[in-house]
């Protein structure tokens, strides 16, 4: 099955990967250094709201002038003709996640890509949740959109390819699946989960 190559998602690597805290809720340590270190002292969270079908333009953008930024791409698989094609497209539509200072706001704004951008106050909840989502994506375990959050009991997986990975137990179709949710924008990530895989929060 032909692929098409994964586009930049993530800039730097090192911004979220890597840093899941597998015991508490907290960001840890070395997050907070790379948020708030002498170079990046200026720089915010935004959530930003792209054009239609642009966010990958706008990561491409961000990417080649050095802005940070996370846009959550997961695999796809459909046919063009006549033939299975692998290609990666955003997780959430409409929406990624950049972090930079005022100047380079404007530089993205200027890219004709974006809609609005919100600044985000608590920028630390925004963090953990982008790290669960980052987890869960790279468990490469096959995730559903939810759209439509609701209450449940909060858990962290114990062990496996999704350990750490923090979220809420809700039914689907009379089954459990573990919610990861990115409550900035109200959307989540969902996965089959089993009694035994999680533990309590």
């Amino acid at each position: 099955m032909p692929i098409l190559e994964k586009e930049p998602a993530l800039y730097p690597e090192t911004l979220l990967s890597g840093y899941i805290n597998t015991c508490q809720k907290t960001i840890p340590a070395d997050v907070e250094s790379v948020v708030e270190s002498d170079e990046t002292a200026q720089r915010v969270w935004w959530c930003v709201y792209t054009r239609s079908r642009q966010e990958k333009a706008l990561a491409r953008r961000l990417y080649a002038q050095q802005v940070p930024f996370y846009l959550p791409l997961v695999p796809h698989h459909h046919l063009y003709r006549g033939r299975k094609v692998k290609s990666y497209v955003p997780l959430f539509g409409g929406y990624m996640f950049m972090f930079g200072d005022e100047e380079e706001r404007v530089t993205a704004l200027s890219s004709n890509c974006i809609s609005r951008m919100l600044p985000v106050d608590d920028k630390q909840q925004l963090l953990h949740d982008l790290l669960n989502i980052h987890h869960l994506i790279e468990s490469e375990a096959p995730v559903t959109l939810e759209q439509r959050l609701e209450p449940g009991r909060p858990v962290r997986v114990k062990s496996g390819v999704m350990e750490g990975t923090e979220g809420v137990i809700v039914e689907r179709r009379g089954q459990s699946r573990l919610l990861v949710a990115v409550n900035f924008i109200n959307q989540g990530v969902s996965v089959d989960v089993e009694d035994f895989m999680v533990e309590p929060l």
